[in-house]
């Protein structure tokens, strides 16, 4: 894929962090609500922390997580970092991979049967709704880490390529030591 120009990565990049942040904060959200749900005494306060929790689900939950994916996706292939070329940008691709799937497949129908169950008067008291946003919101935090500390270097493919490159630039020297800015 084409470089993209530094406009455009900018653009991309505000995207990315502000959808990649709202998300963060989405499943806190929907931790805080899922918390207050499990360890209220009032039934009215659950059925609105669980309906709550379905509105969030409904509305942002996939929308969001989709943008994130997509955003980080087009900003691998269109930087100089690719999709390949360093270890973190693979474990944060397949991160979010992961929860994107874990999104669609299993936290919003667990919400739908929360909310449902909540409505009908008989509220879920057992932590299976606490435990996806804690895992969700612990994946987050740690692929937000990884995104600014940058760990573990390259893969073997990103060695080969900057091996490549390197190797391309010294031969240029070569033949037109001239051209060559250090």
């Amino acid at each position: 894929m084409k470089q993209l120009s530094r406009p455009v990565r900018r653009a991309v990049l505000v995207v990315h962090v502000a959808v990649s942040v709202g998300w963060l904060g989405l499943t806190l959200g929907l931790l805080t609500l899922s918390v207050t749900g499990y360890t209220s005494g009032s039934l009215e306060t659950t059925v609105a922390a669980y309906r709550a929790m379905k509105i969030f689900s409904d509305w942002l939950v996939l929308p969001v997580a989709l943008t994130a994916l997509a955003s980080g996706l087009v900003l691998s292939f269109g930087t100089p970092w690719g999709l390949a070329r360093h270890r973190w940008v693979v474990v944060k691709f397949w991160l979010t991979s992961a929860t994107v799937l874990l999104t669609a497949f299993s936290l919003r129908p667990g919400i739908d049967r929360l909310a449902a169950d909540a409505v009908a008067g008989t509220p879920d008291t057992g932590l299976s709704m606490v435990s996806a946003p804690s895992v969700a919101t612990a994946t987050y935090l740690f692929v937000t880490a990884i995104s600014v500390l940058k760990p573990w270097g390259l893969t073997r493919r990103g060695g080969r390529l900057r091996a490549a490159q390197s190797a391309g630039v010294r031969g240029r020297a070569r033949k037109h030591p001239s051209r060559v800015v250090s």
